[in-house]
């Protein structure tokens, strides 16, 4: 057996970029005949990579964070791990198994729960739901049901086990996809933005969830978009941008890499655009970002700097003219989400 529960190696996804706008307003034969054509002969330039030479190496009973922005490649990663997308090049292995070669021990190794999908049937009950997929993964009548009571108990829903699963809330549905991917124990969990539009008190419970399967020795590749969730559940996160993994290493490792930078982030009123160039003047700025906050304009401005107290006199009598207001400011620690600034230029949820 693999002394890795996962390793990917250079792995990529290319997809054929739509056609264009004129063939999408185009009649039924019009646009039959441009696919036609775009699949027939397809220069590079009609490719889109999603995932771009991906190299990933994960222990046994880690729990490992993939944080990106929406559109990095995470779960288009996630899809050619779990064998629903095919590699355009490279390869992996799952619990030392080829996802190519060897699909079906890759699937058997796997609980999955992908972002966006409805991976369980609403026109059934969160009790009907599990003992279906039970019987999909070929475990025996008396091993389903004890495995569907304890999944239940565990997800509490056991008050709710025998509703229709459409009545659930996001949070409740989520618990039960869970629950899915848990039933034949699988050594190894995918979970592809698992608290993606779930209240705090949900997602805090799917996040107890992470914490509690790590200690029974599963391993866990996590995907998110969320700084403060990666930093409170991995033991190591890759953060990727563009298909690409830019950086890999423990998240106390990750955020040293700029502790020589100061982080500054401001609060500002009556905001407006010239005055980036004239704060990014001052002397060992680099890497600012604004986000409106939406009320008026009012900006959280995000900067860099290398001795924040030589260059703080600077940055009070820039934002004193104008019309501009300073609110607010603060110096901080550095978050993971200054090491994406740090690497990339721009925020995390650009």
């Amino acid at each position: 057996m693999s002394e890795w529960a996962i390793e990917a190696h250079q792995l990529v996804k290319k997809f054929a970029k739509r056609v264009t706008e004129d063939a999408a307003h185009s009649n039924a034969a019009q646009r039959a005949a441009a696919r036609r054509r775009l699949f027939a002969k397809r220069p590079p330039t009609d490719w889109f990579t999603a995932v771009d030479g991906v190299d990933l190496h994960i222990q046994r009973g880690e729990v490992f964070g993939l944080l990106g922005p929406n559109g990095a490649g995470k779960s288009t990663t996630i899809r050619m791990l779990c064998t629903l997308l095919e590699p355009t090049s490279g390869t992996a292995y799952v619990n030392g198994f080829d996802i190519m070669k060897q699909s079906n021990q890759v699937r058997q190794s796997l609980g999955t729960v992908l972002a966006g999908e409805r991976s369980i049937y609403w026109k059934l009950t969160a009790r009907e739901n599990l003992e279906y997929f039970a019987a999909l993964y070929h475990l025996p009548p008396e091993v389903a049901h004890r495995r569907t009571d304890e999944l239940l108990e565990r997800m509490e829903l056991t008050a709710r086990a025998d509703d229709l699963v459409e009545k659930f809330s996001t949070g409740m549905k989520q618990r039960v996809a869970i629950a899915r991917a848990l039933l034949a124990r699988p050594p190894i969990l995918l979970l592809d933005e698992p608290t993606l539009g779930l209240d705090p008190q949900a997602a805090r419970r799917v996040r107890e969830l992470v914490t509690e399967l790590k200690s029974e020795g599963h391993t866990i590749l996590l995907t998110t978009h969320y700084m403060e969730e990666a930093d409170q559940l991995s033991d190591r996160i890759g953060i990727i941008d563009t298909g690409k993994v830019i950086a890999l290493d423990t998240p106390a490792n990750l955020k040293q890499r700029i502790n020589q930078q100061d982080v500054i982030k401001l609060e500002v009123a009556g905001w407006h655009a010239d005055l980036a160039g004239s704060l990014q003047a001052l002397p060992n700025v680099n890497n600012l970002v604004t986000r409106h906050l939406g009320i008026d304009s009012v900006y959280e401005v995000n900067l860099q700097a290398a001795n924040s107290r030589a260059i703080l006199p600077g940055i009070i009598e820039r934002l004193s003219t104008n019309g501009t207001h300073l609110i607010n400011m603060n110096i901080v620690q550095p978050s993971l989400e200054d090491v994406f600034i740090h690497l990339t230029g721009k925020a995390l949820r650009d």
